[in-house]
């Protein structure tokens, strides 16, 4: 494993200013300035032998290690502002934002493992203070990536909510625990569906789903691709081009679905994921990993298209019957009429033959 100077320490702190105003649970960027009605403050690095007009905080520091540092707060509004200083650990919100745990919230690394030399402090208009922290490594810390902030803190009466509102602003940290670093992502969950909507001839939407799951000890994004096909790997479809995840830290995971279009109705479709790992180094570099593949089945049927055929085997079978049953009705009637006319001519040959008879009778003998 690698181990930082404080001059690559200067060159790693790459990251963004991240700013955090808490509102009644909601998380607002600031640009580093901090308003309530009139009090105003603000956040930056310290400038030290670690670096100066850092944007963040970078370390790399091996189990059992310590860095100390510092962050300055500057007042800029008319009256003294009263403010708690602590750290606490960073996460990706669904949305794909990173966030910190709330104050009071138990923190597992950064939070726990940075300690400010003084956790509360007034600061008056015009001033501007520096509170020390050291970032101190335990010696069982796994190693890896782990990601915070350091923030200080107002919480104030809403007036208008009649609710105290916790301001925050803080800066991101950035920590990677010396050791052997083993990045590595699983693509969990597949699952494959089809909507062909309502017109039976024309292709339908197949949504490809899954889980990526960071399941490394450093933080990886990843770059992705999909395909659909038919049986046999007929008529492939790809996908169109798929935004990156963001930066998952380790451990977390990040849901992805990607609809692929106009793919036919073919009974049984196949879709299949492509998942490039990218770990991104200290200076600022990225590297792509060996590809992590993932697969999915799912029925594709033209359920319109089939009712169509259905009805209109039915009607042909209801026509068939329809008409054969009108020819045996007719033959019926045929056959019927065939039997009147013969029972009709014997019944006439046999009145015929009576009064013949009759007339032989009553003919006198010579």
């Amino acid at each position: 494993m690698r181990t930082w100077s404080p001059a690559s320490i200067r060159r790693s702190a790459i990251a963004l200013l991240s700013v955090f105003l808490i509102a009644a649970g909601f998380v607002v960027g600031s640009a580093g300035l901090a308003h309530a009605e009139d009090v105003t403050w603000t956040v930056r690095t310290s400038s030290n032998s670690l670096g100066a007009d850092r944007t963040n905080y970078a370390y790399s520091i091996n189990p059992g290690s310590s860095v100390d540092d510092a962050i300055v707060i500057a007042n800029h509004g008319g009256i003294a502002v009263d403010l708690s200083v602590y750290a606490a650990d960073g996460y990706t919100t669904d949305s794909g934002e990173f966030d910190v745990l709330v104050g009071g919230a138990t923190s597992a690394s950064i939070g726990a493992w940075v300690h400010p030399k003084i956790d509360r402090l007034t600061v008056g208009p015009g001033e501007s203070v520096e509170v020390p922290f050291t970032v101190q490594v335990p010696d069982n810390a796994t190693p890896g990536d782990y990601a915070g902030a350091i923030l200080t803190s107002l919480v104030a009466p809403d007036q208008a909510s009649g609710i105290s509102v916790d301001r925050r602003l803080g800066i991101r940290m950035g920590l990677r625990v010396g050791g052997e670093l083993a990045p590595s992502l699983a693509v969990e969950n597949p699952q494959l569906a089809w909507d062909g909507g309502l017109n039976p001839f024309a292709g339908g939407t197949a949504t490809l789903s899954y889980t990526i799951h960071n399941t490394g000890n450093t933080i990886v994004s990843a770059d992705q691709a999909a395909a659909v096909t038919g049986p046999f790997g007929w008529l492939r479809t790809d996908a169109a081009d798929i935004a990156a995840p963001p930066k998952l830290l380790p451990g977390e995971s990040w849901d992805v679905s990607i609809p692929v279009g106009e793919v036919p109705p073919m009974f049984w479709l196949t879709g299949a994921a492509t998942v490039i790992p990218v770990v991104t180094d200290a200076s600022g570099s990225t590297t792509a990993l060996a590809p992590v593949e993932a697969s999915a089945g799912g029925w594709a049927v033209p359920w319109m298209l089939l009712l169509i055929v259905v009805l209109i085997a039915a009607a042909i079978v209801l026509t068939l019957v329809l008409v054969r049953r009108s020819r045996r009705r007719r033959t019926e009637r045929e056959d019927a009429r065939v039997q009147e006319a013969v029972e009709r001519a014997l019944s006439e040959k046999g009145a015929l033959a009576g009064e013949r008879a009759d007339s032989a009778e009553l003919t006198p003998r010579v």
